[in-house]
């Protein structure tokens, strides 16, 4: 018997007549809305023509075609370290002689005047600053203010260790210079590898003693063979005033030697060699610099100004500042020493009239060390070239 609560049934088996089924509505599907077709019953829609009628709308996931992509919209790109800023100092390029070694890629015409007054300025500032300072320790401790005669103070001592450090303060002056106006590595002040070169320095300090003893030999033969007595000059004045002496020229010499070295070798013949090929210019020109310096008069003139030259000469030959100080350094520890040992140091800071037959002993101090260090460079290949 056919119960109607479960709605139609399969036909029975048979060749009989079949009983009408009773028909009823299905339930509505979960979103299906009036006038939808429901699932499984008669055709889809028709899909409207393109132009005619709205656009159909998207496809329900799982139901006929996939959505389409949305538009690609690639965002920001991946991170990037950002640039980094200019360098603030540029080397030399390679290959560059030592005269030349302000000609950067940043160098502009300007830069080795203002460079140049400024060092100037810095050179008078820091001597008045270191002196004026002096004066005011002496007047603290008692010790004589003289200002006269080529003397400051009473102390012999206390002048020559005055007098050095206000030379010697203007060393880093000069490398500020370097590296603030012409922006470039202060070490190319030193030489064309952008440093000092220490062990270059120390053969050369060698060489400078050794030149020395044949200069000092050549002096006193010059003198003694011209009548001129030669007694006077060694003596002793004791350990007690000798000691002070010793330690300021030890302490302070090197740093005051080598400052003018940087201002009148280095400086000088660079700021110089930016504007002319030939590095002639800058060497006269530093050397005449360096001779108005000192207070030299006659042949004294004569021998500080060839000291300058042959010094310049040597810097751009063998690429570096580190013969000139070598020498300078000796020179002037020599010059010092014997007279604190004699007591005479305050007559060793006053400079005039030099007799003549002090060249003797500067033509065969400078040119052995000339030669010793161009044949010792060549054998070694100092390099004279910036890398």
């Amino acid at each position: 018997m056919h119960d109607p609560s479960h709605g139609p049934q399969p036909p029975p088996s048979g060749d009989g007549p079949q009983p009408s089924p009773e028909w009823r509505p299905s339930p509505p599907q979960p979103g299906w809305g009036p006038g939808q077709p429901q699932p499984g019953y008669g055709a889809p829609p028709p899909a409207p023509q393109p132009g005619y009628g709205a656009p159909p709308p998207p496809p329900q996931p799982g139901y006929g075609a996939s959505p389409a992509p949305a538009s690609y919209y690639p965002g920001a790109g991946p991170w990037q370290r950002p640039p980094a800023p200019a360098p603030r100092v540029v080397p030399p390029p390679p290959g560059t002689r030592y005269d030349h070694l302000a000609r950067t890629p940043l160098h502009r015409w300007w830069r080795p005047l203002v460079g140049t007054v400024a060092v100037a300025l810095a050179y008078l500032v820091t001597g008045v600053v270191v002196i004026s300072a002096g004066v005011l320790v002496a007047q603290l401790t008692g010790i004589p203010v003289l200002m006269e005669d080529g003397r400051l103070f009473g102390e012999p001592v206390y002048d020559l260790a005055v007098m050095l450090l206000s030379i010697a303060a203007v060393l880093p002056l000069v490398f500020g210079a370097a590296w603030l106006i012409q922006r470039r590595p202060p070490g190319t002040l030193s030489s064309v590898l952008g440093r000092l070169r220490w062990r270059w320095l120390l053969t050369c300090t060698g060489l400078a003693v050794l030149s020395l003893l044949f200069g000092q030999a050549a002096l006193v033969a010059t003198l003694a063979l011209t009548g001129e007595d030669v007694g006077d000059l060694f003596g002793w004045t004791g350990w007690d005033r000798f000691l002070p002496g010793l330690v300021v020229i030890a302490l302070l010499v090197p740093f005051q030697a080598a400052a003018e070295e940087y201002v009148f070798r280095g400086w000088l013949l660079q700021a110089f060699g930016a504007y002319f090929r030939t590095p002639w210019p800058g060497i006269l020109l530093g050397a005449a610099a360096f001779t108005a310096l000192h207070a030299y008069t006659d042949w004294g003139i004569v021998d500080v100004f060839a000291f300058g030259a042959l010094m310049g000469w040597l810097a751009v030959r063998t690429g570096g500042l580190e013969a000139p100080i070598a020498l300078h350094v000796v020179n002037n520890v020599v010059s010092f020493v014997p007279a604190a040992a004699a007591g005479d140091l305050a007559d060793a800071l006053r400079q005039g009239a030099v007799p003549w037959q002090s060249l003797a002993g500067t033509v065969v101090q400078l040119g052995f060390f000339t030669v010793a260090v161009i044949i010792i460079a060549q054998k070694r290949a100092i390099p004279s070239l910036s890398r």
